[in-house]
């Protein structure tokens, strides 16, 4: 596949623990073949011809310190922007100070939390900051969560971007209840979808066959004016072998039309996450 111009990986992460050592409760320390740091991650945006990316501060190893993401932030420039990992009580002066870095959005890991977040009362605060500020709201959830999830996201007018395809489960179905609630989000027009982490929920060995009608339906209903594509990038926690090569090939299967995938590269991320022209 031809990779475009100002093309965007909308799902990368940055692990440098010698420079920034990992919080003393983080759930998972990645191993040092897991890590990658931001002149790592430059290597391998450049040699895939890919200009531009979105760092999300990872649960594994960080939590909620956004040290390293906002020092590769700061080292690649215009080429990067940011996505942090926040308590919900976040103040709205503290997120202030993010966006002067870089930070275009903060995430909410239902997966590592469970559905905690939905109870909290400064959860709807949190969503009216980001609404107030045209932030996005970064969701990781999983399965059965979204029965919950997204009737509240729904009601929110806050932009959300949803990782790696919703985390579907494959031997429920594409007509399952929770993805097709995770599909009705494509009704608000306020919603984009990751074309990611298919390794995250797939039952089968790559290119990860089962994925593929959950990925057509996400296509279906969102159109590439609500998609964007990440590698997921430096593959923490896989149960096999990722490469990057073949988490952007995915696309070209997931989407032949050259057009539509310079939408999903380009256009649609350039505009999401305040990249400009």
């Amino acid at each position: 596949m031809i990779v475009p111009d100002l093309a965007v990986d909308c799902h990368v992460h940055v692990f440098d623990p010698a420079r920034f050592a990992f919080a003393a409760d983080a759930s998972y320390r990645p191993l040092p073949c897991e890590c990658g740091t931001v002149d790592d991650l430059a290597a391998v945006l450049d040699a895939h011809g890919i200009a531009r990316a979105i760092i999300v501060t990872p649960t594994a190893g960080y939590g909620d310190d956004n040290a390293c993401t906002l020092d590769a932030l700061e080292r690649l420039g215009s080429r990067a922007r940011g996505i942090a990992r926040v308590p919900v009580s976040i103040t709205p002066r503290a997120i202030d100070g993010l966006v002067e870095c870089g930070v275009v959005g903060v995430r909410v890991d239902f997966v590592a939390l469970g559905l905690a977040p939905l109870d909290d009362p400064d959860f709807p605060r949190l969503l009216k900051a980001l609404a107030d500020r045209d932030l996005v709201l970064d969701v990781q959830a999983q399965g059965e969560q979204w029965n919950a999830i997204a009737p509240v996201l729904a009601r929110a007018s806050t932009r959300v971007a949803i990782d790696h395809m919703g985390r579907p489960q494959p031997g429920r179905g594409v007509g399952a209840p929770a993805f097709r609630a995770m599909l009705a989000l494509s009704q608000t027009g306020r919603a984009v979808v990751k074309l990611s982490g298919a390794d995250r929920f797939s039952c089968v060995a790559p290119p990860h066959a089962d994925a593929l009608p959950f990925a057509a339906a996400i296509v279906r209903e969102f159109t590439p004016e609500r998609l964007v594509w990440g590698s997921d990038w430096p593959f923490v926690r896989s149960v096999r072998r990722v490469d990057y090569g073949p988490a952007l090939a995915l696309l070209e299967r997931v989407v032949a039309d050259e057009a539509s995938r310079q939408r999903i590269l380009c256009t649609t991320p350039s505009g999401w996450f305040n990249f400009g022209s």
